[in-house]
């Protein structure tokens, strides 16, 4: 990290989210600016918006707050560097799998779901194909174009 730190709306705009949920996030814990500026607009580091990225990862897939507060609180301590025993550790690690584990599951639901959705799309598109017209219908409501000597 670069100690660079970016307002709130440059963050919105990398992550794609809006300034109303990265506050709302900020006010139910999940993230919290690293500094203020002497005016008082929130600053964020490049850590940060990994936290963000990572709650806007989980939030498609149906992780409800609590678990993405335990998520950041397993990986937090994971990467904080500090000396950890081998228990807490591979407790933390296993707290992480779960995640992966629930994550791999919705993301084959989703799967199926796209297929489903691809093939009715198919559907739709091959009943159209069958039943229109073998050469296009000029609509009888619209005036063609006008010819000389006729007039509107």
């Amino acid at each position: 990290m670069d100690g660079k730190h970016m307002q709130i709306g440059e963050v919105a705009a990398r992550t794609e989210l809006s300034l109303r949920t990265i506050r709302h996030y900020e006010e139910t814990g999940l993230v919290a600016p690293s500094a203020r500026s002497q005016g008082g607009f929130r600053l964020y580091t490049e850590a940060d918006v990994a936290r963000l990225m990572v709650i806007r990862r989980m939030k498609p897939l149906g992780f409800p707050l609590d678990q993405m507060r335990d998520l950041l609180d397993a990986t937090d301590r994971l990467d904080a560097g500090t000396t950890l025993d081998a228990v807490e550790r591979e407790a933390l690690l296993e707290r992480v799998r779960t995640y992966e584990r629930a994550a791999a599951e919705q993301v084959e639901k989703l799967r199926v779901q796209l297929a489903r959705a691809e093939d009715f799309a198919l559907t739709l598109r091959a009943r159209l194909e069958r039943n229109a017209p073998a050469t296009p219908v000029q609509d009888r409501g619209t005036p063609g174009p006008t010819r000389p000597g006729r007039g509107r």
